[in-house]
């Protein structure tokens, strides 16, 4: 655990000192109790939870842990432990938006690095940290991103996790640049561009707008090609004879 937890003592036991979870108003019980009735088992409903959280604060703080494991019933160590696993959950105030870059080997072959290298002289950070102040207008935060799965669109960044394809340093510098400026460039693919805690707001599972939600390309020209040319030139795939014999399912034991 990277959190420090101090502890305050009496004859019988040792007790964690709690955290204030008052930032969490109402509303957000509320979700955190539609969240939750999602699961037979509350303590599954621990990672939209968390993007719960990071919608309100920014990020993940001591006070998000502990109201997790409130409506959780579980141990502020077993919320902790799963916040600090994952790279999603950030333990310091996120910018406006999260700028990752990808940075594996074929967007690293591709110029991902010189992306990388740009944008963090641009914005005077490195990895995990914030231009200007967090959560306010045209406050950034920038990352080094494992593969983002879009080799065939190689390099590729991603602004709250939509994406930005066949990306070039300048092209990057630019996107920042009017991202900085209050702006909000459209994705190559995907719907209109949220802010940071509006897409952790949805990846709790709350779209409050549907419609523009869903709007917008999908997918990348280049990954509907294959399908585009078996349409045009009438190839399909043999279909499964009625009468096929199928492998035995393994019994259970």
């Amino acid at each position: 655990m990277t959190e420090q937890f101090e502890f305050t003592t009496n004859e019988e036991k040792i007790v964690p000192a709690t955290a204030d979870t008052s930032v969490f108003g109402e509303d957000v019980r509320s979700d955190a109790k539609q969240i939750i009735a999602r699961y037979p088992e509350s303590r599954s409903a621990l990672l939209p939870m968390l993007h719960l959280v990071q919608s309100v604060q920014g990020h993940v703080s001591a006070a998000g842990i502990e109201f997790c494991a409130e409506q959780l019933a579980l141990s502020t160590a077993e919320v902790s432990a799963v916040a600090t696993f994952y790279t999603m959950y950030k333990r310091k105030p996120c910018g406006q938006h999260l700028v990752s870059v990808c940075t594996n080997t074929m967007c690293a072959a591709l110029g991902g690095d010189s992306i990388y290298q740009q944008l963090s002289e641009h914005l005077g950070v490195g990895h995990n940290e914030t231009a200007g102040t967090p959560g306010e207008t045209g406050s950034i935060t920038l990352e080094h991103a494992e593969c983002l799965a879009a080799c065939d669109l190689a390099p590729v960044l991603q602004v709250n996790y939509e994406y930005y394809d066949n990306q070039s340093p300048a092209q990057a510098l630019e996107l920042v640049k009017a991202l900085q400026r209050g702006e909000k460039p459209a994705p190559t693919r995907g719907p209109a561009l949220s802010d940071f805690r509006g897409a952790e707001r949805q990846l709790a599972g709350f779209f409050d707008d549907l419609e523009s939600t869903v709007a917008g390309q999908s997918a990348a020209i280049e990954t509907l090609r294959g399908a585009q040319l078996a349409h045009e030139r009438g190839w399909t795939a043999p279909s499964m004879p009625d009468d096929a014999e199928l492998p035995p399912l393994p019994e259970k034991k």
